[in-house]
């Protein structure tokens, strides 16, 4: 055979060789790539039955007041109304996830971290990004709800399910919570005696169980005064019960019943323990008086809006162990100026309430302090008389909250 048709065959077997290996891993990869997006399909793919099955259906939505937001330890908004009434319509409980702009909310959709998003999205964004638009809408401004394109079950039921009149009632469902007193009280206990020292029938209550938390014992009356007015029944709307207004939930924590909560040394030993946890999250407050302001209002407001207002009090230069200092941004944590600040990480609070409840119960403890001596008498067993509850919330009374055109309200 001639050397030059040796190398000609070769070289085209080598050729031939190459091209094989080649083709082989090719076809390989496309196969494992094939198999992986066959795989992400699949993951994504979470609709009615999971939902059902789980017993939970997870939305999402951006804080605010119109939207979602938290009082008295009760979930509040329009959209959550409506999410919680499709939910129980499905026999599911609900839960809420805060995203911090529509960007998040789109990926936590997407990273299947939510079932829905209970926010109102321009259609043309829920259609740019492969979502599909069902449940709530308004077709004037073309916005609406939505959930993945591998739910179209959910989205099946959230449009057979929503009707406009939903919206209206949630609207007037939400104005009827937080119009109503905020506290149901039974009886009107008085001042009782400021020559014998005592400022109502649990004084010796308060003494015992502020020494475990190191608070004074009349900081402790002032606190059940503005929550309940020395009344063991009251009940706030939220389902806050007795002397201290302990919501069911907290009691929980501590192996407390509901029916518990009404007996006066429980509810005031619980609250101690909730106030003492507090004072733990709050250490990094050397000074203890600065530390019990933010105690109280965290115990009124949150303890992570209470956070949440310390970080914008050291994102503006202020000093946020100062409750002076950070009782501003608490204020205006009503407004989307502070609310919707990328260092706020649980949005919107009626922060002029907390600012009020805390100015009203230090207010009050002065003027125990300047009246009533440290260690009291007996505590008295005084009948009180049954009285009609309050019509109005006991924020509307006149106080002494602070304008916020006030001088010491305007950032520099």
């Amino acid at each position: 055979m001639p050397r030059y048709t040796y190398h000609i065959i070769l070289s085209s077997t080598l050729y031939l060789t190459a091209a094989i290996v080649l083709l082989f891993f090719s076809c390989s990869h496309r196969s494992d790539t094939k198999s992986e997006q066959t795989s992400d399909s699949t993951a994504e793919v979470y609709d009615m039955d999971d939902i059902l099955e789980s017993g939970e259906l997870i939305a999402v939505t951006i804080s605010g007041p119109e939207s979602y937001y938290q009082y008295h330890g009760a979930d509040m908004g329009p959209q959550y109304f409506l999410a919680e009434k499709f939910a129980n319509s499905q026999g599911v409980r609900i839960r809420m996830e805060i995203a911090r702009d529509t960007t998040e909310l789109i990926d936590f959709l997407k990273h299947n971290k939510a079932d829905l998003i209970a926010y109102e999205l321009p259609q043309s964004l829920i259609k740019r990004y492969g979502l599909l638009a069902c449940g709530l809408h308004t077709d004037s401004l073309r916005t609406s709800w939505a959930v993945r394109r591998t739910s179209p079950v959910l989205s099946r039921e959230l449009n057979k399910w929503y009707k406009p009149s939903l919206l209206v009632n949630a609207d007037k469902e939400m104005k009827s919570l937080v119009s109503r007193p905020l506290v149901m009280r039974h009886a009107r206990v008085q001042f009782y005696s400021k020559q014998k020292g005592i400022i109502s029938p649990y004084d010796g209550l308060f003494v015992r169980y502020g020494q475990t938390v190191s608070w004074d014992w009349r900081l402790l009356a002032a606190q059940c005064w503005q929550e309940s007015g020395f009344d063991p029944r009251a009940v706030s709307w939220a389902g806050a019960r007795g002397l201290m207004q302990i919501m069911p939930s907290t009691g929980e924590m501590y192996g407390v019943s509901t029916e518990q909560l009404y007996e006066p040394e429980i509810n005031i030993a619980t609250s101690v323990r909730f106030i003492k946890r507090l004072s733990n999250q709050f250490a990094d407050i050397p000074h203890p008086i600065e530390r019990q302001r933010f105690v109280l209002a965290a115990y009124n407001g949150g303890y992570y809006h209470i956070r949440d207002a310390m970080s914008l009090a050291r994102k503006y230069g202020r000093n946020p162990h100062s409750w002076n200092d950070v009782s501003f941004f608490v204020y205006h944590l009503s407004e989307p100026q502070y609310y919707r600040d990328p260092v706020v990480k649980y949005g919107y609070m009626v922060g002029s309430e907390t600012y009020g409840y805390v100015n009203q119960i230090m207010t009050r403890w002065n003027a125990y302090r300047g009246c009533i001596s440290g260690t009291p008498m007996p505590s008295l067993d005084l009948a009180t008389e049954p009285v009609h509850a309050h019509k109005r919330n006991r924020f509307s009374r006149k106080n002494q909250i602070i304008s916020s055109s006030d001088s010491m309200f305007q950032i520099k």
